[in-house]
């Protein structure tokens, strides 16, 4: 079952904390890290793609268009 965004960040803020601690010794300092910066990815697609759908709106046709502020 794949994690979802909040327990990503919530699993890369553990290890982070576990990093900065110092009390990880270097082969499990490495694995943590390759980890973090794998859901650090994900985190940060699933942004860029919830900006991409929050940018677009649904016209008269049911169709996506941009969306575009009007002053």
């Amino acid at each position: 079952m794949e994690m979802s965004f909040e327990e990503k960040l919530l699993e890369l803020e553990n290890i982070v904390k576990e990093l900065e601690s110092g009390k990880v010794n270097l082969d499990d300092a490495i694995n943590k890290y390759t980890n973090a910066m794998k859901l650090a990815k994900e985190c940060s697609d699933k942004i860029k793609n919830a900006e991409e759908l929050v940018s677009k709106v649904l016209d008269e046709n049911q169709e996506l268009k941009e969306f575009e502020v009007k002053e």
